[in-house]
């Protein structure tokens, strides 16, 4: 017959409500962005009527559809434990260079797209190679291939404007929408939860995705098992690369043009989404589910505070805090006892 020792009682006597949520929270990292997101839904439907109207909730879709493209790309790298400060730049890039195929060298819609697509994984790919054959730390490299490709985005641009007008349809196509009662959802709305439900199945139930995990987690416990991180590493990197060139073809479609002086923000937002989402910045812990639900909640933040008349310095200030919480949450569930 089993007994029960002084030290599992005190065990049990310390399993407080406040212990269960952080066990609760490490078992699924996707209920606290999701409870998040449920509230704020609810609080600025009572501020203002309008805010969950058709309408509306179809704008904030249509908002946060280039930044949710951009953090799956973001999660990936994350999840490795790194972090990528060239997403916006590679993304926005990748829109110009679309765009420059197709006015100025007279390619077709298809063709155009499809090298602009191969360019964004080329982005990619590079930050991979220095990543994982010269060893930098992915903060310096996306660091200082940030500035290289806005720097190159100038240059192939001109630092002008394409008009939508200009490009075949298939680039701006993106930004059409069909009805679905009184919502409006965009086609590049439907690319994007299609990508992330793809990724969500290779994270869960492929291999690739299990190793991606085990790379963030411990990367020489995973080398130690096996697992060739650098072939991870450089996957992830040029897959997001690809990702963010999608997000590229998207913006266009946003935009109804290709802008070289759009995305100054989009490298923030981007981290902003994942770290919301509940994956954890050392990486091993999260999921793209919880991205998509911190982009909205990006979304539903700056939507809602702009409605109840709040001031645009003021709703960064409050997605800066909401960010500031995340990590201090992600800290305290990562001591959880086991």
């Amino acid at each position: 017959m089993a007994t029960t020792t002084a030290a599992d009682f005190e065990s049990r006597q310390h399993d407080s409500l406040p212990a269960r949520v952080q066990h609760l929270l490490h078992a699924n990292p996707v209920l606290g962005p999701l409870a998040v997101l449920l509230v704020a839904i609810v609080a600025f439907s009572i501020v203002n009527a309008r805010f969950f109207s058709a309408a509306n909730l179809s704008l904030v879709l249509l908002q946060v559809t280039v930044i949710a493209t951009l953090a799956l790309g973001q999660t990936l790298i994350i999840l490795t434990a790194g972090i990528d400060l060239a997403a916006g730049a590679i993304a926005v890039f990748s829109s110009v260079l679309m765009a420059a195929f197709c006015v100025r060298s007279g390619m077709p819609g298809p063709i155009a797209l499809l090298l602009g697509l191969v360019c964004g994984t080329a982005m990619g790919a590079f930050n991979g190679l220095l990543v994982t054959r010269i060893k930098l730390p992915p903060f310096i490299v996306t660091l200082g291939t940030l500035t290289i490709f806005f720097s190159l985005n100038a240059v192939v641009s001109n630092s002008e404007t394409v008009r939508g007008t200009d490009m075949p349809g298939l680039m701006t196509w993106t930004g059409e929408a069909i009805g679905i009662g009184g919502f409006q959802l965009s086609y590049g709305s439907i690319i994007m939860l299609i990508l992330f439900g793809f990724f969500w199945y290779a994270l869960t139930w492929t291999a690739w995705g299990k190793h991606v995990y085990a790379t963030g987690d411990d990367g020489e416990a995973a080398r130690l098992a096996g697992i060739r991180t650098g072939r991870v590493l450089f996957s992830v990197y040029t897959t997001a690369g690809l990702l963010y060139a999608v997000a590229g073809w998207i913006l266009i479609g946003r935009l109804a043009s290709a802008s070289p002086n759009v995305g100054t923000e989009y490298n923030l937002d981007s981290i902003t989404a994942v770290v919301l989402g509940g994956t954890s910045l050392f990486g091993g812990r999260g999921g793209v589910i919880g991205t998509l639900i911190g982009a909205l909640i990006v979304g539903v933040f700056r939507n809602g505070l702009q409605l109840a008349g709040v001031e645009v310095v003021w709703q960064g200030f409050a997605i800066g805090l909401l960010v500031l919480t995340a990590v201090s949450l992600d800290q305290w569930i990562r001591r959880v006892r086991t």
